[in-house]
C-alpha cells in the first residue's frame, strides 16, 4: 500500500502545484472568478487532471471518477471559505489513502 500511496501523493503534488498554476488556481474560484472564464470549467479541468493521476496510478477509471468528484467538492469548499488550505490538503490526503486501500482490495475497475 505504501508504494501506491506514495505515487498517489506524488501525482497529487504535481497536479496541485505545477500543473494547476496561477490561472487555474484563480479561475476555479466561484467567489472571485476571472471575467469571461467560467469557474466551473476551470475547476472541472483541475479536478480532471487529478482524476487522471489517480486513474493512471491505480489503473482504475472508477477511482479516477471518485477522485474527480471528491477533488471538485473539496476545492470548491475551500474556494467558498468553508475549508482552510490545510483542511483541503488533509482531505485530499485522506482520499488518497482511501483510493490506495480500494485499489489494493481489487474491487475497482
Amino acid at each position: 500500500m505504501i508504494h501506491i500511496l506514495f505515487l498517489l501523493l506524488v501525482a497529487h503534488a504535481i497536479a496541485d502545484y505545477p500543473l494547476q498554476g496561477d490561472f487555474l488556481a484563480r479561475a476555479k474560484n466561484r467567489t472571485a472568478p476571472i471575467p469571461g472564464v467560467p469557474w466551473w470549467q476551470a475547476l472541472g479541468a483541475h479536478a480532471l487532471i487529478h482524476a487522471g493521476g489517480v486513474g493512471i496510478v491505480t489503473g482504475s477509471a472508477t477511482l479516477g471518477a471518485c477522485e474527480f468528484f471528491a477533488h471538485w467538492a473539496i476545492d470548491d469548499s475551500k474556494c467558498c471559505g468553508r475549508l482552510t488550505f490545510n483542511q483541503d490538503q488533509g482531505l485530499h490526503f485522506v482520499c488518497k489513502v482511501a483510493w490506495a486501500a480500494l485499489a489494493l482490495s481489487g474491487g475497482t475497475t
